[in-house]
């Protein structure tokens, strides 16, 4: 048998209860998307180190004599798939060995369009191009996110 009284939550007890989880789920919001967004951020970082160190190598390699290059051509590669799908090392007496320089290439984070390739969510800068206005050309330079956000450090994503 039941106690007197005892026949479970009143109303006011629980739109209190109700009350409280939705000021904790509230505060905890705010907290999960700046996570979200640092985590975007290391990626970005990430993407941006790994593509451009890739970049540098090439550039050495051409320096090197390992690529071959046309007298108009600059030493950087002409597509950023040309990083991840290799370039005929000259030097090699066989002549079918390949030189690659990254094994994937990444996507950036902060890209919303999914329809595009790895490559195209990558704004890419020609080396005849100014910082300040990159431009795409016969190369690519460097690299930078399409994004026109600001980061958590207050610099938009596309000057990183």
């Amino acid at each position: 048998m039941n106690p007197v009284g005892s026949h479970g939550f009143t109303l006011v007890e629980m739109t209190i209860v109700v009350a409280i989880m939705a000021v904790l789920a509230s505060s905890a919001m705010p907290l999960y998307e700046l996570n979200v967004q640092r985590e975007r951020e290391q990626e970005l970082r990430a993407g941006l180190r790994q593509i451009r160190e890739a970049i540098d190598a090439y550039k050495r390699a051409v320096n090197e004599g390992r690529i071959a290059k046309k007298a108009d051509q600059s030493d950087y590669p002409r597509r950023l798939e040309n990083l991840v799908e290799g370039i005929l090392d000259i030097k090699d007496s066989g002549g079918k060995r390949k030189i690659y320089f990254l094994r994937r290439l990444p996507r950036d984070p902060m890209a919303t369009d999914s329809a595009l390739s790895d490559a195209d969510t990558w704004g890419k800068r020609t080396y005849e191009s100014p910082p300040d206005d990159p431009q795409e050309g016969d190369d690519v330079f460097d690299v930078y996110s399409r994004s026109r956000k600001t980061g958590l450090n207050g610099i938009s994503y596309d000057k990183w």
